[in-house]
């Protein structure tokens, strides 16, 4: 399978979300969301340090459930400007991306 490059734009809501999940998770160790999550800690550090811009989406459905945050709160929070754009627009294909 052959993966597109990001957009700038998916590599910074892949930041936003990073940003979000370690807010959320306050004091809370890595460890213990990840295990709650049944996920990796490196994948979780991935995903918090932005190096995964476009996790898998049953991996941010289990760690948002983990840290109580609700799917359209992430959703609303990392999709910034480009959340009101059309079928064509970049906005489509970032939902398709989130949703892979």
């Amino acid at each position: 399978m052959v993966r597109l490059p990001l957009t700038p734009e998916e590599i910074e809501r892949g930041q936003r979300l990073g940003a979000l999940l370690r807010l959320a998770r306050g004091e809370r160790s890595m460890l213990d969301v990840a295990l709650d999550a049944r996920v990796s800690p490196e994948t979780l550090r991935k995903i918090e340090s932005g190096r995964v811009a476009t996790p898998a989406f049953p991996t941010i459905a289990a760690i948002a459930d983990v840290l109580g945050l609700s799917l359209d709160a992430v959703w609303t929070e990392i999709s910034g400007p480009e959340r009101d754009a059309g079928p064509t627009g970049s906005g489509h294909r970032a939902r398709e991306r989130l949703a892979s």
